[in-house]
């Protein structure tokens, strides 16, 4: 949290199941609920949980920059700051408590065989600056990796080193942006075409690189308008990006004659692979003239990944733009393997080196484990597992929401708040009762061409029983919106988190990042200690 709030109101002992008002317990836990302050509340001066030797004496070299007073940092016992975290520990919802039902971020289930393989000695404790000599079964690792992931997108060439999707979408249209120029066009095609249903970061890598985006409206099947695309075509146009499936959780069903009229124009087919888990082992890209795609590691192939990382993204690459993949390349020699580093001849002009060092190497590894443990026809079966999975939701919930569109979906189903109409209950209160019902809601209000968009992605990991449990939730949740009476007591949610709900606009406009003691508030009036 980044808004500060009164423990007194925020705590979640203080309403009882019923939604009465509960006694509060002397210490503010609820039975297991532990009520738990930030560490800096709970540090003493003096204390320590390990002994550190006097440090030698040396020179000064700070030249009177030297610290004046104490860091700042709390003091705690060994077993207080160990307590702490595994209780902090307890608070977060995550895929190994029960279904995550967030959409397009492929919260699937992370195998253990992947962490046992990424902890193996000599893979779990390599360092990006040892010899070449000394690497050669994690250049090997890499290079298996990557013959699986040009098998499975039918691409002739893959790009290992962008550390996540954003990444690979800026590797991708760099190489687009590369062989325009070779081809003296650089200048002329400046247009990049963005379906309305695009990722966030499509429209933003393109117009990072200097191209100008345009919008592409999507028909009321919630898939691109190839009549609007085709008139958007001209010889100004660069590219395309694209997700398939769509962030509509749809398949575009006329994505052939999509890439032969961008082909046709001159321009380049860039596919946001974020999606890539609803059709690995049964679609190959290349085989739908795609240029080059991104893949998310940390999504297809079961990585963990929130938080801001870790994740992979490698982008595979079509024969016309292979040769401007960027360095560092890794090159077979004989019996044994190359980093044909920036500068070194290769067999093509790449656009340069996209990050330092060769990728993300526990990521490799996952997904390597994650691949081959499959193998060809489990992975076919994860995927259709996946998809099985959305439209089992859609069908069991679709006579008590609506779905944002008619048809089967792919990996994920996307609904609209026409249900709740006139209910005075909103998406957000919505998701928020979800939390009481013991579930992280799902993604909300997006994608932005569904108005009150509920995106829900139980992919190929939930077993039905937790699927059909996790549907009654969503109907109970939905008969009692429907009542009409029930507004107030979902704007009251969640009541049962250890925090209650935010001012989410002030949280955001005007956070408090920084803590304080109540004897040193900050400027404008008394800091509340509950600020996280």
């Amino acid at each position: 949290m980044v808004q500060s709030l009164d423990r007194s109101q925020g705590r979640a002992g203080a309403v009882a199941t019923d939604g009465a008002a509960a006694p509060k317990t002397f210490t503010g836990n609820r039975a297991l609920q532990i009520e738990e302050p930030l560490i800096f509340e709970m540090g003493q001066a003096g204390r320590c949980g390990v002994d550190l030797p006097e440090p030698p004496k040396v020179k000064d070299r700070l030249n009177g920059l030297r610290r004046g007073g104490e860091i700042g940092l709390p003091g705690l016992s060994e077993p207080q700051v160990v307590q702490h975290y595994t209780r902090l520990s307890q608070k977060n919802y995550a895929i190994d408590m029960g279904v995550y039902p967030l959409g397009s971020c492929t919260m699937k289930h992370n195998p253990r065989i992947n962490e046992k393989v990424a902890r193996l000695a000599g893979i779990g404790d390599l360092h990006p600056l040892q010899p070449v000599s000394t690497v050669q079964g994690a250049l090997e690792l890499i290079d298996t990796l990557a013959h699986w992931l040009k098998t499975l997108t039918g691409m002739p060439a893959v790009a290992m080193s962008p550390a996540a999707g954003a990444h690979g979408e800026m590797c991708g249209m760099m190489a687009i942006a590369a062989a325009l120029d070779a081809k003296g066009e650089r200048a002329q095609r400046k247009i990049v075409l963005a379906p309305e249903s695009a990722h966030g970061t499509n429209p933003a890598t393109a117009a990072a690189l200097g191209f100008t985006v345009k919008p592409i409206p999507a028909n009321d099947r919630g898939r691109v308008d190839l009549a609007a695309l085709k008139a958007a075509l001209g010889p100004d146009v660069a590219a395309i990006m694209l997700t398939n499936p769509n962030t509509c959780g749809l398949f575009e069903s006329e994505i052939v004659e999509i890439s032969t009229a961008v082909h046709e124009a001159g321009a380049y087919f860039y596919c946001d692979g974020a999606n890539f888990n609803a059709i690995a082992g049964r679609v190959r890209p290349g085989d739908l003239g795609v240029d080059c795609m991104h893949i998310n590691l940390h999504k297809t192939f079961s990585t963990p990944h929130g938080g801001g990382g870790p994740g992979a993204g490698p982008v595979v690459l079509s024969a016309a733009l292979a040769p401007f993949a960027p360095y560092p390349w890794i090159v077979k020699t004989g019996d044994g393997w190359t980093v044909a580093e920036e500068g070194t001849r290769v067999a093509g002009t790449p656009f340069g080196r996209l990050k330092a060092f060769h990728g993300q190497m526990g990521m490799f590894s996952r997904a390597l484990a994650y691949i081959m443990s499959h193998g060809a026809d489990g992975l076919k079966q994860a995927s259709e597992d996946a998809v099985l999975s959305a439209n089992y939701v859609m069908a069991a919930l679709k006579d008590v929401m609506t779905p944002a569109f008619d048809g089967p979906c792919m990996h994920e189903v996307l609904f609209d708040d026409s249900f709740l109409k006139d209910t005075g209950v909103s998406t957000l209160d919505f998701a928020k009762a979800m939390i009481d019902e013991g579930y992280h809601p799902m993604t909300m209000y997006f994608p932005l061409v569904v108005h009150g968009a509920m995106l829900i992605e139980p992919t190929e990991s939930q077993a039905k029983e937790d699927l059909d449990q996790f549907i009654g939730a969503l109907r109970s949740l939905t008969e009692r919106a429907k009542t009409g009476t029930a507004a107030e007591e979902f704007k009251a949610a969640p009541r049962f988190s250890p925090r209650r709900r935010l001012d989410e606009t002030l949280a955001a406009r005007k956070p408090i990042l920084r803590w304080r003691p109540s004897n040193n508030p900050p400027e404008g009036g008394p800091m509340r200690q509950a600020a996280e």
